[in-house]
């Protein structure tokens, strides 16, 4: 598993990956410009496995010096939930984001009903902090979501 800049190369596969039901229940459906205008302020990089693509991460990061930190997001292809793929991505840019970049908290905030994804989260060494009412609107628009706020502190990865 690497995670590398998005290339051009890459978009066919990341919408097609951002698209099935199991990544737009939880992302919604990709914006026009998706993946490269529809979030300015995120870095995004490919997770790619054996050359394969299979999903994408990304990070924004807080320059505020009393409030500097960096949160992530993240989504993979349904195809290879559960192989501890997600985890090794966020084990990766956890570091990075602490050793090269100076973080010394990392957020993430997946929703609380997004179960599998908390497991992971917690495996890669993220902590429940507390819940967000109303955080998110559901894709379809229906109505609002909790989100679950969790960090990871530089010394607990």
């Amino acid at each position: 598993m690497i995670l590398r800049p998005l290339t051009e190369s890459d978009v066919a596969e990341l919408l097609r990956i951002h698209t099935t039901p199991e990544v737009a229940f939880w992302w919604g459906a990709p914006v026009e410009g998706f993946p490269w205008t529809d979030e300015p302020d995120s870095i995004r990089l490919t997770i790619e496995v054996d050359g394969a693509v299979v999903g994408m991460i990304q990070f924004c990061e807080e320059a505020e010096p009393r409030y500097r930190h960096a949160s992530i997001d993240l989504f993979l292809d349904p195809a290879l939930h559960g192989r501890g793929i997600g985890t090794q991505a966020l084990e990766s840019l956890v570091r990075q984001l602490i050793d090269e970049r100076g973080h010394h908290r990392i957020t993430i905030d997946p929703s609380v009903e997004n179960a599998a994804a908390i497991r992971s989260y917690e495996k890669a060494g993220f902590k429940r902090v507390g819940v967000m009412r109303s955080y998110e609107r559901n894709p379809d628009g229906s109505g609002w979501r909790d989100g679950l706020l969790m960090e990871l502190l530089a010394g607990e990865e």
